[in-house]
């Protein structure tokens, strides 16, 4: 029989968890002065109170391990449980948004797609805009966390091959996944405050710089801003764009480097590959702005360079309306956002070493139609790759383009445009944040959506950060059976 009990507990500790962090936006704003901390501190008791209660109901059942089942039913508790509290100082704040505007809310910054729903920003409590903040950093780290010791063990969309990486090849540094955790951790603290450090260095205030860090590293990409990252045009995007590229980059690299590998940065073929990519695509888009608008050539390449990482990563900011760069650049905008960052960072979407896996087993299918009778073998960083990780990568394709496919339908069916519906879905499911066109655009969001599309994309968001394999599976009949 299925023991939902050590799910439970882990979940009900993790909301606990959660409510503890909302006294930091209460604080916050009792230092503002604006009335509004005792909104988050009814929310951080119903919280802690509920986490605590269900932690305590489940704790006889706790166990050393979990089984396949457990595991799977825990990484999409977690992402359900935290965004239904997460969404309490939403409906109880100075946004007073219904429970649906709420949830989407939530869902999008612990998932660090940063599609919004609120407006005004700008002259919301800083409680309210911290507590955004934090969302996303928490979810950039328990993402982290999730690509790093579960997936690999889920076998999960070909990240199986990355699991003797994570245990063995870290095992004389970090023989055990709670200590590769606890060091990802680090390397994420030191990043984030790098990161606000630098942004307060080039003239944010210290609020705006910290709010900015936390959702920069979390490539999230939520603003204080209505006018997102417009509001900071200059050197702050070259600084936004280094610590986006940071975060994109797989974390067990950093820790590596820190045990003294310099050159591991380099060894790797999927961030060789993530730097070529981008660095091909701004030399395009900036080319581009200078042939067809009257682009100074520095404006031009921070602009491209900018925004193209904060949409390939999956960060989401925008510094500009690039849907009047024209019908090309923004074609460029649709499919960068579909490729995604490394695995085992804060980046979502499909990710380099998919298309890196799918583009090696193409090369041997044309090499053995040429040569039928010769032995090929698809390999991955110099490694031979097993048909395990070709069908598991080849199967995340399939359902994604399926995924995007309906979720671009139904959305349609509850009225919204060809445009809106497709670049909606492909920025949920991708954790981009902004999609295409005047609504839900660079210079839009996603207010006007009915409650109904609403609910379709917040499903969405959680699908696509959890690698849509990981949910789906809990929802087959062979998966309940012992």
């Amino acid at each position: 029989m299925f023991d939902i009990r050590p799910v439970a507990y882990v979940i009900g500790l993790l909301v606990a968890v959660l409510g503890a962090t909302m006294l930091l936006p209460m604080l916050v704003d009792l230092a503002e002065g604006r009335g509004e901390w005792h909104v988050f501190l009814q929310s951080s008791v119903l919280t802690m109170f509920s986490g605590g209660l269900i932690a305590l109901a489940s704790s006889n059942g706790v166990k050393e391990g979990l089984s396949i089942q457990q595991t799977f039913l825990l990484t999409t508790g977690v992402w359900v449980a935290l965004p239904i509290f997460g969404a309490i100082p939403f409906v109880l704040g100075e946004t007073d948004a219904r429970f649906v505007d709420a949830f989407f809310e939530a869902m999008s910054g612990l998932t660090t797609t940063g599609s919004t729903v609120l407006t005004g920003l700008d002259d919301l409590p800083k409680g309210i805009l911290l507590w955004r903040g934090l969302l996303q950093w928490l979810g950039g780290i328990g993402i982290i966390v999730v690509a790093m010791v579960f997936l690999p063990e889920l076998r999960v969309g070909g990240m199986q091959i990355f699991r003797s990486e994570a245990f063995d090849t870290m095992g004389k540094i970090l023989p055990r996944a709670t200590e590769i955790s606890a060091s990802i951790s680090t390397i994420y603290i030191a990043i984030t405050i790098a990161c606000a450090t630098s942004y307060y260095i080039v003239g944010m205030n210290f609020f705006d710089a910290t709010v900015h860090a936390l959702t920069t590293v979390s490539t999230g990409g939520f603003s204080n801003y209505d006018a997102s990252f417009g509001t900071f045009q200059g050197p702050a995007e070259y600084v936004a764009s280094i610590f986006m590229i940071c975060a994109a980059l797989p974390f067990v690299r950093f820790v590596q480097m820190t045990k003294g590998n310099y050159t591991v940065f380099w060894k790797d073929s999927q961030i060789r590959a993530f730097m070529a990519t981008i660095a091909v695509l701004v030399l395009i888009a900036a080319f581009t702005l200078t042939q067809i608008f009257p682009h100074h050539p520095e404006q031009a390449f921070r602009e491209a360079l900018f925004n193209i990482v904060s949409i390939m990563t999956g960060t989401g900011y925008a510094s500009v309306d690039y849907m009047g760069w024209g019908p090309f650049l923004i074609s460029v905008f649709f499919f960068i956002g579909l490729i995604g960052g490394c695995a085992g960072s804060t980046s979502c979407s499909i990710k380099i070493f998919r298309y890196q896996l799918l583009f090696a087993s193409i090369k041997v299918q044309l090499r053995k139609i040429r040569s039928p009778h010769g032995v090929f073998m698809p390999r991955y960083a110099g490694r031979p790759v097993g048909d395990d990780v070709l069908n598991s990568v080849i199967s995340f394709f399939v359902f994604f383009v399926i995924s995007m496919g309906v979720l671009s339908v139904a959305l349609g069916m509850t009225g919204l445009d060809l445009i809106t519906s497709v670049s909606g879905a492909a920025a949920a499911l991708a954790n981009i944040g902004p999609g295409l066109g005047p609504e839900i655009g660079p210079a839009g969001n996603y207010a006007g959506l009915n409650d109904t599309a609403k609910w379709m994309l917040a499903i969405g968001m959680l699908l696509g950060r959890l690698e849509l394999l990981a949910v789906y599976a809990i929802f087959t009949v062979n998966f309940w059976r012992a």
